[in-house]
């Protein structure tokens, strides 16, 4: 009975933060999943060059290191339930409102400084949904965040018939205004179930009379305290190459498939939409089967995987479906088994009574590492659009060496322990 499927089981038992951050979260992924495939394609339609977009990327990532600085002090003195709500709103509501009624790339630049402020609500969101939760059940409960997104699989499809009916533009217009319907609601219905942590009180109380300024001074004791532990920093190597790789994907893959290899754009919506099914099936049934084993060798298959469908995507013939599925596919599988463990890493290898300060200096240092790559693989996919993904390669060849590293040093703590 599906009942007694384990991935359920953890659905249906979650209680207090963990369960409203994951049942609210399909109001955030299905609108988001639903306009990302188009909106490097909806700039292009706007007259925004590959470089521009690049650009775009990499000013979002120059604001976001600053509002990864402040996120950790803002989470400590706010708490992480008002945070959540405040910068939630401001960095997707308010965006969303922008995309939809943008004429030219200026627009687009305004919105992604906005759109920066997400690195706040992410510090804060993560610390309300892990900090009063059984630490066992991470693995499962970022699967079906996940899976949340996943779930725009079943209406991308609909997406692409209105692109083909209505248009690009106005489509993905209607797109940017559903999502911010969709996702205002989350933010407002997640906040009237949410309370705030025992952590987050905690650190509320002790930042009470102190200014943004002397917490941020502070920060150079808890950076210290980063680059003393091997396990943060490899799970930070590990963070800096997934931030890059779905910042290239996420600008360039669009574009490659349909101006090289000349895939319709209203066929673009067939492709998510195997990748989320795919993915879909992946946490059902496998994720079960792997989510008690060490990280080490589901996310060394991953980047495996991931890098031959990269492979198989630039060396696809123009117009071949077959090829760009059996890439989407192996895609997949790669981030289903990746993303999950990566998640739980980030939160296991942190120092509990610290974590909305280390994390914000893991966000900023990330950020800042991967900001240049947007305008590098703009430039370098005006040169050939396939250079871009060759970068991608390269980064998940590190991301392998940087799990096996992080998997040798787990077995030596164990050891010690």
């Amino acid at each position: 009975m599906i009942k007694s499927h384990p991935m359920v089981n953890t659905l249906l038992g979650l209680k207090g933060n963990p369960k409203a951050c994951v049942w609210t979260e399909p109001l955030w992924g299905i609108p988001f999943n639903l306009y990302a495939p188009y909106a490097s394609l909806y700039m292009v339609a706007l007259g925004v060059t590959e470089s521009q977009i690049g650009l775009i990327a990499s000013i979002g990532m120059v604001f976001q290191v600053f509002s990864a600085l402040l996120s950790g002090a803002i989470t400590d003195k706010m708490g992480r339930k008002r945070s959540t709500l405040i910068f939630d709103i401001l960095s997707w509501s308010v965006p969303c409102l922008i995309w939809a009624v943008s004429q030219s790339f200026s627009y687009f630049v305004i919105a992604a400084i906005v759109n920066s402020l997400w690195r706040i609500t992410a510090n804060s969101w993560t610390c309300l949904m892990v900090e009063d939760c059984d630490q066992s059940k991470l693995v499962d409960i970022y699967s079906w965040i996940h899976i949340a997104g996943l779930l725009a699989a079943f209406v991308a499809p609909l997406a692409g018939l209105f692109v083909g009916k209505f248009g690009l533009v106005p489509t993905v217009r209607g797109l940017y205004l559903l999502a911010f319907v969709m996702m205002t609601a989350k933010f407002l219905v997640l906040n009237a179930f949410a309370t705030e942590t025992r952590q987050g009180e905690i650190r509320r109380q002790e930042t009470a009379h102190q200014s943004m300024g002397a917490l941020l001074g502070q920060y150079g004791g808890v950076f210290r305290q980063i680059v003393r532990t091997p396990e943060t920093m490899l799970t930070l190597g590990i963070m800096l190459v997934m931030s890059i790789c779905t910042m290239v994907n996420g600008a360039f893959w669009g574009i490659l498939v349909t101006e090289r290899l000349q895939i319709p754009q209203e066929h673009i919506a067939v492709f998510p939409f195997v990748k989320s099914t795919i993915m879909l099936l992946f946490f059902f049934f496998v994720m079960p089967r792997i989510a008690g084993m060490n990280f080490q060798r589901p996310m060394l298959t991953g980047f495996s995987l991931f890098v031959i469908s990269q492979l198989i995507l630039i060396s696809s013939p123009e117009k071949s479906y077959l090829f760009l599925i059996i890439s989407m596919i192996l895609e997949a599988c790669s981030l289903a088994l990746i993303q999950p463990f990566t998640d739980s890493l980030v939160v296991t290898t942190v120092d509990p009574q610290e974590r909305a300060r280390i994390m914000s200096i893991l966000y900023v240092i990330m950020i800042t590492l991967t900001s240049p790559f947007g305008w590098l693989a703009g430039l370098s996919a005006e040169l050939d659009q396939r250079l871009p993904f060759l970068l991608n390669i390269g980064l998940f060849l590190l991301g392998a060496a940087l799990v096996y590293q992080a998997g040798r040093s787990a077995r030596k703590v164990e050891t010690a322990a």
